[in-house]
This record gives structure tokens, C-alpha cells and sequence, in this order.
């Protein structure tokens, strides 16, 4: 078990949770929603049956016989002296599969959150780094940790953002992922926890368990994060770092309000956890109404991480990481067992596009905001029963089907030329089977055509067993 939770917090996620149902029966199927949903992660403590009892304003009789169903359902597993936990039934994270696309379809990819390069803007910064270049080629071309006009225009940038930084403070890497590896290499090791939101990014879990380590979910909830469930989670399970991403979160779109982060900051603090901030959506703010909040990154001790990948171009794979001074040479040193150094032009690049951020963020906000609208207003139309909170900033929508079936549905819509990112991608031990992400990054008219071939794909899903065929790709951006 990696934590406990107490009466009043179950009480508190299961909100109105009686229905026309036998008591023990509604309470049974509202903790199996939140355990499918990731709300109640696995491996979770439950009150005991007194307990949560009392909290509920129930029998005893009515918790018992409600875990004793949700033990034969294998949602709860118990043990004499140890008490009941939260778990998935053996085969709940099988994933169906699919026929291949048929020969012609034109395939809509939906599984990567990443858009286009900026118009003119990348042109015009690779003609301003191919004339810089002669003036390295002098050199070797070797820097581990960045070129220095570089480190000064990212610690620029984030000073802009209210993150004062110090060019000594950044460590320029080979995007985000090869920063979470870095970090991961020098703070984490095999069989270390690692506190992660749940949902979260799933390369960031795959780079988890790729350093040996185990991921620790801490969930969220519909308007934010459990900060008392993540507290609880810092001082039980003891992890050896904390990983989150507060702004435009990947794949909720939830963004972390001010106060929240300097209680954050407090209870990384408290358990001296390193807390890893993945900071690389929050540039994509798209609604102009309320001010951005106090980026996690001006706490001295947070641990962030930035990459040009989403707010600019994908392929131009340069991405940073600001930490304390000493840090940052300790990560230098690490860096040198996997990469000597980021490739020079696209460091020139990074710094022309940096130099001159909103001539490149403005209109791409501007574009992202008129694709999610579209996005959004197809799927109402189309596909009424699901449900979904229009996010403030990011890049994609994190939306609640009508049935816990969104593996089975992006197997079956490969059959429909479109591909998609299944709710499990996101979670731990197959969570999230009701949600779907969906990137609003191409044009509008290919999402309103996305969404009209995925309501086919729900239909032929809802109507009976998922047709099975081709695996979905693992690639999720």
C-alpha cells in the first residue's frame, strides 16, 4: 500500500452518492467510479467499515456489504489485521485492438499534442542562426550545459515570466524529455517513488520506470489538485522526488491557483521532497481574462523544466532545466554519460525565437484558441453525452465519455482513420477508462471531420464488442 485515506476524504470525493439503488449497492459503484476514474488511486488504504460509517451517516452493515462487493468485483482487496485497498481486476487493463485503417482513408492523428511550425517565424530564425554559426565554428561545438547566449536568453525569458534567473541556473537539454531523464538520473533511482498528478503526461511516466523507479499517483480532482491527499501521499509513501505540472496540465488542461502553489511549495518543503515542475504548456494560455499566475519556477528550491516543444515547434528539440547553481553542474556531469551537448543551430534558433517570444506565442495562442472553440462545439453537437471543462490554455480537451470504454474506442476508431489517446494512456495500472484526450492542434475543419468519424467509432463501440485487430501506437506527445 502506498497510502491511507480517512473517513471524511472518501466522504468528501464521493459527494452525493446515494441513488435509487440498495445503499450498499450505490456506495459499491461510486467508489468503483472514482477507482476507474483515478480519483482513488491503487494501492490506497480504505477507512475501515466503522469509519467510513460514521463519515457517511450509514450502517456499518451498508460499508460492509458494499466492500464485500467491490472485493468480489477484484476493486478491493483485504487482508485480516492489514485492512482493504484499493485495486483493478486482473484483466481490467487489457487493451483491445483494432483492424488497420482501409487503403485510402486519410488518417486524422489525434494521439500527439503538437502543432505545426509557426509560420515565418521559424524561417526567418534558422536564416539568423545559420548567419550566427560561423562565429562557434571556431570551437568544438561542446557545451554541456549550453551555449551561453542561450542560458542567458532562457533565464531572460523566465525573469520576463517572474522567475528572476541567473544564466548559471539553466541547463540546456534535448527538450523536456531528455530533462526529466536528467533530473530522474541524478535525484532518482531504481525502486524509488515518484509522486506524479494522476492523470498525467505518459512520457513522463515512461521515463519514471525507465530509471528503475515506481510512479506514486496522487489524483486529481474535477476542479484541481488534492493538495491534503498529496500532502498525506509526501509523508507516507516518502517519495524521493515530486513531479507535477501546474500550468495547462497535460492532459486536463487544469491550471494550479496562486495560493495553492505556495502551499505546494510548503509541503515539498516539509517532507524535503525535490519538487520537478514541468513548466513546458505554460506559455499556451489562451483566455485573456485573468492573469497568468506566479510561475512555481520563482520558488528558489522548485525544480523546472521548459521546452520549446509546445509553445513553438515540436521538431526543434531544445528544452532546459532551471535549478540551483549546484544542481545544475551536478546534472552537467550526468549529462556527459548520455549526450555531450544539444546541437548548435537549433540552440541558435531557440535563442532568435526567444529574443522575440510574442511575435510567435500571439498569433499561435490566437490560432489554438479558435481550434479549441471548434473542437469543442463539434463535440456538443455531435456527441451531446459526453462531458468536458473548456480549458483556459494548453492544447487539448480532457473528456469524460458516457461509458468506461475509451481503449475499445481507439482501437476501433483506427478502423475510422483516426487515431486517438485512450484515457489508461494516461494513468496508472489501466485508471481513466472514461476519459479520452483530445488535442485541438490541427485545423478546424480536420477536427470537426475528426469528431464525425470518432461518433461512427462510439457507435459501433456502444453497440457491441470492440472489433479487435491492430494495437493503437504507443506514441503519445
Amino acid at each position: 500500500m502506498d497510502r491511507s485515506i480517512n473517513g471524511p476524504h472518501v466522504a468528501r470525493l464521493l459527494g452525493n452518492w446515494r441513488s435509487s439503488r440498495p445503499d450498499y449497492v450505490s456506495l459499491a459503484a461510486a467508489v468503483r467510479l472514482l477507482v476507474l476514474d483515478g480519483r482513488l488511486p491503487l494501492r490506497t488504504r480504505l477507512p475501515g467499515e466503522r469509519e467510513l460509517a460514521a463519515a457517511l451517516g450509514t450502517s456499518r452493515t451498508t460499508t460492509a456489504a458494499a466492500y464485500a462487493a467491490l472485493r468480489d468485483e477484484g476493486f478491493l482487496a483485504s487482508r485480516r489485521g492489514s485492512g482493504s485497498w484499493t485495486r483493478l481486476p486482473a484483466d481490467r487493463t487489457a487493451t483491445p485492438h483494432a483492424d488497420a485503417v482501409a487503403a485510402g482513408d486519410a488518417e486524422i492523428d489525434l494521439g500527439c499534442a503538437a502543432t505545426a511550425a509557426p509560420e515565418g517565424a521559424l524561417h526567418r530564425a534558422l536564416a539568423a542562426a545559420t548567419a550566427e554559426l560561423p562565429r562557434h565554428l571556431p570551437g568544438p561545438g561542446y557545451d554541456a550545459l549550453g551555449l551561453p547566449v542561450l542560458r542567458s536568453a532562457i533565464a531572460a525569458h523566465l525573469t520576463r515570466r517572474g522567475a528572476p534567473t541567473a544564466p548559471e541556473q539553466v541547463l540546456v537539454t534535448a527538450g523536456a524529455q531528455h530533462a526529466l531523464a536528467l533530473v530522474l538520473r541524478v535525484l532518482a533511482g531504481p525502486g524509488d517513488r515518484v509522486l506524479v498528478d494522476h492523470p498525467t503526461y505518459p512520457n513522463a511516466l515512461d521515463a519514471i520506470r525507465a530509471a528503475g523507479a515506481r510512479p506514486v499517483p496522487v489524483a486529481l480532482e474535477p476542479g484541481g489538485w488534492d493538495l491534503e491527499m498529496l500532502g498525506a501521499t509526501l509523508r507516507q509513501a516518502a517519495p524521493r522526488l515530486a513531479y507535477v505540472i501546474a500550468d495547462h496540465h497535460n492532459p486536463t488542461g487544469l491550471t494550479l491557483p496562486d495560493g495553492e502553489r505556495d502551499r505546494l511549495v510548503a509541503l515539498a518543503h516539509a517532507t524535503r521532497t525535490p519538487l520537478v515542475v514541468d513548466e513546458t504548456l505554460a506559455e499556451l494560455a489562451l483566455d485573456d481574462d485573468a492573469p497568468a499566475p506566479t510561475p512555481l519556477a520563482a520558488h528558489d528550491d522548485v525544480i523546472a523544466i521548459g521546452s520549446m516543444s509546445k509553445a513553438y515547434w515540436a521538431g526543434l528539440r531544445i528544452g532546459w532545466i532551471r535549478a540551483s547553481a549546484p544542481l545544475v553542474q551536478r546534472l552537467a556531469q550526468a549529462r556527459a554519460t548520455i549526450d555531450l551537448s544539444s546541437p548548435v543551430v537549433e540552440q541558435l534558433v531557440a535563442t532568435e525565437l526567444l529574443a522575440d517570444a510574442d511575435a510567435v506565442l500571439l498569433p499561435h495562442r490566437a490560432a489554438l484558441r479558435a481550434r479549441r472553440d471548434a473542437l469543442a462545439a463539434a463535440l456538443r453537437a455531435t456527441l451531446p453525452d459526453w462531458s468536458f471543462e473548456l480549458p483556459r490554455g494548453g492544447l487539448s480537451l480532457w473528456v469524460e465519455l458516457d461509458a468506461p470504454r475509451s481503449s475499445a474506442l481507439a482501437a476501433v476508431a483506427i478502423q475510422h482513420g483516426v487515431r486517438l489517446a485512450a484515457g489508461p494512456r494516461f494513468g496508472v495500472d489501466g485508471a481513466f477508462e472514461r476519459f479520452l484526450r483530445l488535442p485541438y492542434t490541427l485545423p478546424e475543419p480536420t477536427l470537426t471531420d475528426a469528431v464525425e468519424r470518432i461518433a461512427v467509432a462510439w457507435r459501433a463501440v456502444t453497440a457491441g464488442p470492440a472489433q479487435r485487430g491492430a494495437e493503437p501506437p504507443a506514441l503519445v506527445a
